[in-house]
This record gives C-alpha cells, structure tokens and sequence, in this order.
C-alpha cells in the first residue's frame, strides 16, 4: 500500500470546516455575534484553515506565535512555521471585543459570515518587523508589504471553525479539493512520492518540462493552481484552467498526472512563501515541491534561486517535504529541444525564452507566439481570451 508523507506536525490533517449538520444552528447564532470583517487573504486563509491545509493551526495566531514565527520559523511548541497567519481589526473595533468573546468572521466583499472565532488574545505589532522578516523589505511597492502595511491596527488570535469556503465548491468543482481529498486521489492511484507544481499562470513549454522532469523522479506530479486572489495583470482562473487543461490532455500521460486547486492568496514572499508552500504541500501528501526560478517572486526583491537556497538553513526535520531544485529551462535550438543551463552548453543567441509578462505583451498586440515557447493548443485558448 502506498504510504504518504503525514501531515505537518506529525499528526493527522486538521481540517477546521464545521460539521454540516450544525452549521444553520451555528450561522444563526452567529448572525447576533460582532462581526470581524476580513480582507480577501484572511479570507483565503480562513478557508485554508477549512480544508486542513494550514494543519497543524488551530485559528490565527496570537502574539508569542506571530514574533516567534517572523524571528525563527517556529510555532510556540517549535514545530516549523515560516509565515505568520494572522487577522486583524481597528481599534474600536477591537475595544468593543472582550477576551474570549465569540465573534463572527465576516468577508469584507461579500458580507458573509464565514465562521467563528474564540478571541483568546488582542495584541499590536510592528508591521515594518513582520515585513523586514518575512519580505526581506519594507517597500510598499512590494504588494506583500502594502496587504500587511494596510492592516488594522490590532491583530485577533484564538481558535477558528468555518461555516463557509465561498464560491470555490460551486464554481471550481473537481478542481477545488480538501487535503483529504488529495490525499483520497494519490491512495487510488497508489502513489507514495508525488511532486507538487504550483503554478497562478498558465504552463508554457518551461513550465512543462518542470513537471516531466519531476515525473521522471516520482510516481507522479500534481499540478497545483492558485484559485486565489491574483496580483493586477494575472489571468482569470478559468482561462488559465482552460489551457493548463489544453497542455496536461495533449502532452501528458494520463496516469502520471492529478490536478487541483486551493484558494491561497499569493503573498510574493520568495524563499518564505516557497517554505510555506512546502508545508502546505505535506498536508496534502506531496513529498516534493518543484522550486524553480523565482519561486513566488515579484520585482527584483529576491535572487532568482533565493527559493531553493533557504531550504538548506531548516534544521533536520523542520519539513517532510523536499524542494525539486530546478534550473530555469528553455528551448534550445541548437539542441532541438528543452533544457536547462546544466544540461545546455549554448549561448542565450540559441535559447527561446519568453517571460510570462513577454507573452502577455505578444498576444495584447497580436503576435504569434512561437510553438517553441508555448504550445499551440495552449495559445489557441488564451488568444480567445485576449481577443475579446
């Protein structure tokens, strides 16, 4: 029988979704509680914390937790944790809430209730330390900065439970899937070693290469989406789904295989959000996360294999789940295929790079994107999208 690698912490997935069955009850009662509005990544975090895949949490965190996690990477019981997940109010707001109050978790956007808190701590931080920790910079250009910087004023910690994952069910069925669930995908298709792909774009021939590469060294690859809240300029989800689709039917062996997406909020934190991202990944079974270049990057805050680099400072056993180190790849004409700068010995004259911005650029004006870069049947989909 195929054995995963168990959840973060050592324990089991700790989904924090409320049983169905009492959740008209519990709505109902928290309709009548203070109602905490969220901003789009509290809620995505929130529903991460639904699915198990912020295993092993139990809510937002107070403030021994928020310091110890931005200086050290530790929870207070030192288990590995490289991003604070934390929710935060005004301060009237937060003087109207008294400790162990129950207050209902609202979606700012949509106003509705999402789940409860127990609110066991109320606390200020000091939002240039958390960003010079876990950003490496205060810039407010940087739009993991800017989300931080704009949060109120006061931070709530205590422990969740979630009535509600918003429109992710409805609106990406079979896609959108619990750690359980995941899990449930790789036990019937027996893998045990199975590689991580996460990807907000859509898989151009780089992207694609990435993935078989890992192929060849598991049992197989999941290919990761980011159903989450996008930076300006990213593509809608459904057409990145369209034509990642268009690549896995067309180029990829069935089995070797699984698709899924989960709602994070992308941070742009680089080495710290690839950690994140590994832990994630052990909760839903994944022994391996692909780590390219630039890995959760933005601008020019982080070197382009700062992701891989950070993985080496962990201690032994801070993670189950291993980084994929991959080079940056490309189409060599010369070699008449992908490749990378290990396996290539040409100049960048023979080399057919086109950054995902690059592409956006050619297909806003009209330009044919070379086969080369990205497959047809991937570029039929998107110039629909930039047709209209």
């Amino acid at each position: 029988m195929a054995t995963l690698v168990p959840s973060h912490g050592g324990g089991t997935t700790k989904p924090l979704r409320m049983p169905e069955a009492e959740r008209p009850e519990q709505l109902k009662r928290a309709e009548g509680l203070k109602k905490v509005p969220m901003s789009s990544r509290e809620v995505s975090d929130l529903i991460m914390f639904s699915i198990a895949a912020y295993t092993p949490l139990d809510g937002f965190m107070g403030e021994q937790e928020w310091n110890s996690v931005c200086t050290e990477m530790r929870l207070a019981n030192g288990v590995f944790w490289p991003i604070p997940i934390t929710v935060s109010v005004d301060e009237d707001l937060a003087n109207g809430i008294n400790i162990r109050d129950d207050v209902a978790l609202v979606d700012e956007e949509t106003c509705e209730i999402m789940g409860v808190m127990n609110v066991i701590e109320k606390y200020s931080i000091d939002k240039a330390f958390e960003c010079f920790h876990v950003f490496r910079t205060t810039d407010e250009k940087h739009p993991g900065v800017a989300k931080v910087m704009a949060q109120g004023e006061v931070n709530l910690g205590g422990p969740v439970q979630v009535f509600s994952e918003g429109e992710f069910p409805e609106k990406y069925p079979g896609l959108f899937l619990s750690c359980s669930e995941v899990r449930a995908l790789f036990a019937r298709k027996g893998w045990s070693r199975v590689a991580a792909f996460q990807t907000r774009n859509p898989m151009h021939r780089s992207h694609e290469h990435l993935a078989k590469i890992a192929i060849e060294v598991t049992d197989g690859v999941l290919i990761h989406q980011v159903l989450g809240k996008l930076k300006a300029g990213d593509l809608p989800a459904d057409v990145r789904i369209e034509a990642i689709n268009a690549m896995v039917d067309n180029y990829f062996v069935p089995a070797t295989v699984a698709q899924a997406g989960y709602p994070i909020e992308m941070r742009y934190a680089g080495p710290r959000e690839a950690l994140l991202h590994a832990v994630i990944r052990q909760n839903f079974g994944c022994s391996h996360l692909i780590v390219g270049r630039d890995h959760a990057g933005v601008g020019n805050y982080y070197g382009p294999y700062d992701a891989q680099h950070i993985f080496a400072s962990l201690w032994p056993g801070a993670l189950q789940t291993q980084p994929l180190k991959i080079d940056i790849t490309f189409y060599c004409t010369k070699c008449g295929g992908m490749a990378t700068s290990r396996t290539c010995r040409h100049g960048p004259e023979d080399r057919v790079t086109i950054s995902g911005t690059g592409q956006r650029e050619m297909l806003t004006n009209g330009e044919d994107i070379p086969p080369e870069f990205s497959r047809p049947e991937v570029v039929e989909v998107l110039k629909a999208y930039y047709a209209d």
